[in-house]
């Protein structure tokens, strides 16, 4: 509430995944069937990435479950796998093994390296289609720099205890959570290009019974956090080149389902977006009056993805990969960008 005239509200939105994993694979890759590229791996694969020390895609996320879906939900599908994202542990130390052992010395760790590189550009050059095999090349050199960059990046010490009480560090049932959409500043201001977080990983806030519980719990963990995110961002200026994006697969029906819960409903939900060239104190679009189906400048996850590529400065008709004789897009076929909610 603290940051609701940031927020575009898009109230309309609809998608074609009834179960959680086609829903989710949807959300994120623009189909319901798994194999496409990722929105993070897109973003990367059109702009490139900012910083040559980490990685452009990070996914963060506050338990060890994984979404529904994997890591299809942060893949490459049919492009090179040196766009699919990285996903970081939960804890203190998110980056594992990112110090080298003691008793190894940088010249001789770096000697090591050089001797397993030409060793696989050896084999690679007999199989010149094996991307998985030219993003681990490339994943040994970059693992490589980290060495020197990551470790500042993770680690929190440094930030004042004002900040740290803005996300909620200070609390445990936000900090988690806080953590994370910390670590997403930080990371952004060093030039990360995609972080994605997933917040209740797991189908956690899968309410079919006590849905009052479950809300109430999984809005408690995360809300103090989006506002702590989104007013830091603010403060630094880091905001209006930033695009914040919350929404889950789908949304919940207005009719009961075990008497206290509800059950998927794709028809009509709600997103928040802000910053990032988004009109902001607004919201737009409309359910019925039951709140089941959109009604009212109603949009599919097609127009929504057609959006999100427009704020990053990109075209979604001409953002495109050649695969199996086609030039492929995220949205397919179809989507529009959604006009009334660019500022």
């Amino acid at each position: 509430a603290t940051v609701v005239d940031e927020l575009c509200l898009l109230q309309s939105c609809t998608a074609d995944g009834l179960t959680h994993i086609a829903a989710c694979t949807q959300a994120n890759t623009g189909s319901i069937l798994i194999g496409r590229p990722s929105l993070g791996a897109w973003a990367l694969y059109g702009l490139g990435n900012e910083t040559e020390d980490l990685p452009g895609f990070i996914v963060l996320a506050d338990v060890s479950n994984e979404p529904p879906g994997g890591p299809t939900n942060w893949g490459t599908g049919f492009m090179p796998a040196a766009f699919q994202g990285t996903r970081l542990a939960q804890g203190p130390q998110p980056i594992l093994n990112i110090n080298p052992s003691t008793d190894i010395g940088p010249a001789r760790q770096r000697g090591e390296l050089a001797f397993v590189q030409r060793l696989n550009k050896r084999y690679a050059e007999a199989r010149p289609d094996d991307n998985v095999l030219e993003a681990r090349i490339a994943a040994y050199e970059l693992a490589f720099r980290m060495q020197a960059k990551a470790p500042q990046v993770v680690d929190l010490a440094h930030e004042t205890e004002e900040t740290e009480r803005l996300y909620g560090l200070d609390q445990e049932h936000t900090a988690a959570n806080g953590r994370n959409c910390l670590l997403a500043r930080r990371l952004l201001e060093r030039g990360v290009r995609f972080v994605q977080i997933y917040m209740g990983a797991g189908s956690q806030w899968d309410a079919h019974s006590d849905l009052a519980g479950n809300h109430t719990k999984f809005c408690r963990e995360s809300d103090k956090p989006i506002a702590g995110f989104i007013k830091d961002l603010k403060r630094r200026g880091l905001l209006n080149d930033t695009l914040v994006i919350w929404g889950g697969e789908f949304g919940r029906t207005p009719m009961s389902e075990s008497g206290t819960g509800r059950d998927h409903n794709p028809y009509g939900y709600t997103m928040f977006f802000a910053g990032g060239g988004v009109k902001p104190g607004i919201a737009f679009g409309q359910t019925d009056e039951l709140g089941l189906y959109a009604i009212e400048n109603k949009v599919h996850l097609h127009d929504i993805h057609a959006t999100i590529l427009h704020l990053l400065g990109l075209d979604h008709e001409q953002l495109t990969f050649p695969h199996n004789g086609r030039d492929e897009r995220l949205t397919e076929t179809e989507g529009q960008v959604i006009r009334g909610m660019l500022a």
